[in-house]
């Protein structure tokens, strides 16, 4: 990657991180909305997927993905399998 690529954000986003609760598997997955950040989240177990889309807008893409799996979390510890269907 280039010097410039580096300064300035070239390149390819780094890929959302999983994380493991209870069972289920949630990826951070926010929506840039111009220089905001929507909180969003994909959640799975057993091959099935809900995605998840918050009206939350944060500041920074960090805070929004810390802030999508908190969201998850709770959604998971409020519905379990629910969430599916």
């Amino acid at each position: 990657m280039s010097l410039f690529s580096k300064l300035f954000g070239g390149g390819a986003a780094p890929e959302p991180e999983t994380t493991s609760y209870e069972g289920f598997t949630i990826t951070p997955n926010p929506a840039r909305e111009g220089s905001r950040f929507r909180i969003g989240a994909t959640i799975e177990k057993e091959g099935k997927t809900h995605h998840l889309i918050r009206a939350d807008m944060l500041e920074s893409l960090d805070e929004a993905n810390e802030a999508s799996i908190r969201k998850a979390k709770q959604m998971i510890d409020e519905q379990g399998m629910r969430l599916f269907g």
